[in-house]
């Protein structure tokens, strides 16, 4: 009789195990769900526009599509200049402290500048390394006020929205030192803007695409170049990443799918009333290791 009796008792607190067991499991898969979120939230400045299958290697998608390399290049004696070791800490010396002095600058004069220097900075840009040299990179140089006005306004709507939502809260908090926010004046004041798009593959002349290997880092390796190349001119700018504006900019410069939108430079002289966080950089001790 007693088993009779224990037995509705014992279902009832199977029963209860059982939906305790469940309960828990919902609550794991949410929690990993809100994990999942939060991660994703803790990253929000992944520009969807610069994700890319150009990694892929040709054979994974369709091999008609893509131009054959060209195998045979001519090779010809290297000419190299090379100078007394004096000399050659005195220019190490020198090109360091002309970099030094390198600022972001967000106030930038109207005054014109020479399109000559444009031209020369960009082409020292254009001396960049790249994957199986490819060059991936597309200069676009803006000086139409209206051009630049348009820009101005594509970036200023998307930036708000990305300090008040995208970018997160930590993001937005490192940048008050900065004194940054999505107000950008130097887009239309700037009498240059460059903007700097990697092309995640080529064209050959029959119109099969062409592999450009590496093409994020060959793009970003001109960017440093082009930056202190600017330095060396004499002028100022302030590197900046829309965030998600690359699709509109892209299409309203008229460029191609196969390009997309790294960083925008504008260019010009420091405004008179022109003002710099005081920052300070990394020692040598902390950013080198020598083995």
């Amino acid at each position: 009789m007693t088993m009779f009796c224990l037995t509705p008792v014992l279902v009832a607190v199977v029963c209860i195990l059982i939906a305790w067991i469940f309960k828990n499991a919902d609550g794991n898969i949410e929690r990993r769900k809100g994990e999942t979120r939060a991660k994703a939230e803790a990253r929000p400045w992944v520009d969807e526009d610069l994700k890319d299958s150009s990694d892929l290697h040709p054979v994974e998608e369709d091999a008609d599509d893509w131009q054959d390399s060209e195998e045979n290049v001519e090779h010809i004696p290297f000419s190299h200049t090379r100078y007394p070791e004096k000399e050659m800490v005195k220019r190490s010396q020198e090109f360091y402290e002309l970099l030094n002095k390198r600022r972001s600058v967000r106030f930038i004069s109207n005054e014109q500048v020479p399109i000559e220097v444009i031209d020369n900075v960009i082409k020292a840009a254009g001396t960049a390394p790249s994957g199986a040299h490819t060059e991936p990179w597309t200069f676009v140089v803006v000086k139409d006020m209206n051009m630049k006005h348009k820009i101005r306004e594509i970036i200023e709507e998307e930036e708000e929205v990305n300090y008040l939502k995208r970018m997160g809260h930590q993001w937005v908090t490192d940048l008050k030192k900065l004194r940054t926010n999505w107000i950008k004046e130097y887009l239309d004041t700037a009498p240059v803007l460059i903007l700097i798009f990697k092309q995640v593959h080529g064209f050959a002349a029959n119109g099969k695409r062409k592999v450009h290997y590496y093409n994020e880092i060959s793009v970003s390796i001109a960017c440093g170049i082009l930056l202190a190349a600017l330095q060396n001119a004499g002028l100022v700018t302030v590197t900046t990443t829309p965030l998600n504006c690359g699709p509109r900019l892209r299409a309203l410069l008229g460029r191609p799918t196969n390009e997309k939108l790294l960083m925008l430079l504008p260019v010009g002289y420091p405004s008179k009333e022109a003002t710099v966080p005081n920052l300070t950089r990394k020692p040598l001790d902390q950013i080198m290791v020598t083995v």
